[in-house]
């Protein structure tokens, strides 16, 4: 699992660790073990897997999220739990199957990590009362993680609102002469303002508009929090760029040039990370 990001919650007393990566929260089941037995975890973990109901869990799960699951061999497996000779581990299931659902892990993040509607399951086999403790923390871990990220979020936007009428004040000193009418300075602020969506998301606002009539608001209000944070850097940028006297299409150039610069750099660093609180 590449650029994973590591969450810790303590469910009564255990410390249990969470991947997540690809919009998916994977948690750890050796750490739900421990709770039960912190020796044995790795037992505790195939004895679950030996039972024919969790073969029949697991297989029906990766039929609904894992369009490459290998359904012969989930057959030959399901025919063989339950038995007293059948043996199977994590290792086994995804290599054998291509399961998506349990990943095993031998670097940073050592052990067998399950997605959460597995674990939430392996969890009641362990106890009941320790997965609805379980659901708990993790429910409450990722209403903290939402609200970092809405605060991240209207950060930015808030930024960007903040530099929109610094820029609109620019426009008005540096390029609507004195003689126009309002009718023709609004037209003036739409151009500019489309600068910057070209220079940022490659498109006119109408443009947007014509390509995603179902959304609602403006293709900034769907901007992402690293878009939002380029679009107040350009909009001050523009501002200076202005009063440097330079034409529309050299602004162009110059700003989309620095926006696919700044994006590059927050999308391959830890830089929006830190914003997000991660």
């Amino acid at each position: 699992m590449s650029k994973a990001k590591k969450s810790t919650i303590e469910v009564k007393g255990t410390a249990i660790g969470i991947v997540s990566e690809k919009e998916a929260d994977y948690i750890c089941l050796t750490d739900i073990a421990r709770y039960r037995d912190a020796e044995r975890t790795d037992y505790l973990i195939q004895n679950w897997l030996r039972n024919r109901n969790t073969i029949e869990f697991l297989g029906i799960w990766e039929q609904l999220n894992n369009p490459g699951f290998n359904p012969i061999e989930f057959d030959g497996i399901k025919k063989q739990a339950g038995l007293n000779s059948f043996v199977l581990t994590a290792k086994q299931w995804i290599e054998k199957t291509g399961a998506i659902g349990l990943i095993s892990k031998a670097c940073r993040y050592g052990g067998t990590y399950a997605h959460r509607d597995i674990a939430f399951e392996f969890a009641s086999w362990i106890s009941v009362e320790f997965k609805l403790y379980l659901i708990k923390e993790f429910q409450r871990l990722k209403e903290d993680e939402n609200h970092r990220l809405s605060l991240a979020w209207n950060l930015n936007r808030t930024l960007s609102k903040l530099n929109y009428r610094i820029h609109t004040g620019a426009i008005k000193a540096h390029l609507i002469p004195a003689a126009v009418t309002p009718a023709q300075a609004v037209i003036t602020y739409a151009n500019e303002a489309d600068l910057l969506n070209v220079a940022l998301f490659g498109q006119t606002a109408k443009q947007w508009r014509d390509a995603n009539p179902k959304l609602e608001d403006n293709m900034r209000e769907h901007a992402s929090i690293e878009q939002l944070l380029v679009l107040a850097n350009i909009e001050g940028m523009n501002v200076e760029l202005i009063r440097m006297a330079l034409s529309q299409r050299d602004r162009l150039k110059r700003l989309n040039e620095i926006a696919i610069r700044q994006m590059q750099v927050l999308t391959s660093t830890s830089a929006i990370k830190q914003l997000k609180g991660k």
